[in-house]
């Protein structure tokens, strides 16, 4: 029989070692309780299957980490930047215009129900009075 040679196993370009020491330095940076919540759980640095559900995890959660600093706005547009992965173009720009006439729409419609009828009248003739300390 013919030895094969042993070829060395890595996960996202990284070997055994640096995915260990990856959670590591990741597992410090996640919030205490999710730490407890990892351990009780059973998610362990040893073993290459442990290893890697364990990376994986960590990223699950750094990942929510990064949702819950977004404001509603910047929701709303990673929504809508997901949405568009799976439009084509004629599609999206089919959805702009749609769009925009609602939103004009909305405008005229506000403008009709709360008309600004008033109107502020500045007098520049008056020279200011200047005053020193």
């Amino acid at each position: 029989m013919a030895k094969q040679k042993n070829k060395k196993k890595s996960f996202n370009k990284m070997s055994y070692c640096e995915v260990q020491s990856s959670n590591s330095n990741k597992r410090k940076l996640l919030h205490k309780k999710d730490q407890k919540w990892l351990k009780d759980n059973g998610y362990k640095n040893v073993g290459w299957e442990q290893v890697i559900k364990l990376y994986q995890k960590i990223e699950d959660f750094l990942e929510k980490y990064k949702l819950e600093d977004f404001t509603l706005e910047e929701l709303f547009l990673e929504a809508d930047h997901v949405g568009n992965k799976y439009l084509d173009k004629q599609e999206i720009d089919s959805f702009n215009q749609k769009l925009a006439k609602e939103v004009s729409k909305v405008a005229e419609e506000i403008e009709r129900q709360f008309p600004d009828t008033t109107f502020e009248f500045i007098d520049f003739s008056q020279k200011i009075k200047k005053s020193y300390r």
